[in-house]
């Protein structure tokens, strides 16, 4: 159901459980999860997030895919678009694009290559080109991927008690 995209070095594809231990891994280390929740993820939510991979897809037709070296196979990370009903002001209000990457993948070019990718999906999947990615103003790589992919700050906002940016892709 999850379609399969390729890049130059990358394979985006539907999660399976043999993504769990290394998207629990990644998800437990604190270098990723320093500027999106501020805490590591314990096995049981990284769990979750396995299960609701799948679960966006097949209710929504859209989700987000793993990610993985063409070359190697190795988990790489994962991103795609959501719709997560945050409790934000202003309100999202248009798909929502996320991405997370190993510690071993950052500053490989990785993410931005993937969700160049995954936002050319979008963009043919929802015949729009708006969508909207909230980071914190601390994530300086982070910020610099959406730059690379049209978007621009809208607007300053606090999210579960944390200071975040909202950005938004021009129309």
């Amino acid at each position: 159901m999850t379609p399969v995209l390729e890049t130059e070095r990358l394979r985006l594809r539907g999660h399976t459980l043999a993504d769990f231990e290394p998207c629990a891994a990644m998800w437990a280390d604190e270098g990723v999860v320093r500027f999106i929740s501020g805490k590591p993820s314990s096995r049981e939510e990284s769990w979750g997030r396995i299960l609701r991979y799948p679960g966006m897809w097949a209710l929504l037709g859209f989700g987000f895919w793993a990610f993985e070296e063409k070359e190697t196979g190795r988990f790489v990370g994962e991103g795609g678009f959501g719709d997560f009903q945050r409790d934000i002001t202003p309100p999202i209000a248009a798909p929502e694009q996320g991405w997370a990457l190993a510690p071993w993948a950052h500053a490989k070019g990785y993410a931005t290559e993937a969700m160049r990718a995954a936002t050319a999906w979008g963009e043919t999947h929802f015949g729009r080109r708006d969508f909207m990615c909230i980071i914190s103003p601390e994530n300086t790589p982070s910020i610099r991927v959406a730059e690379k992919l049209g978007y621009r700050e809208i607007a300053r906002t606090t999210y579960k008690d944390a200071p975040t940016l909202m950005f938004q892709r021009n129309p």
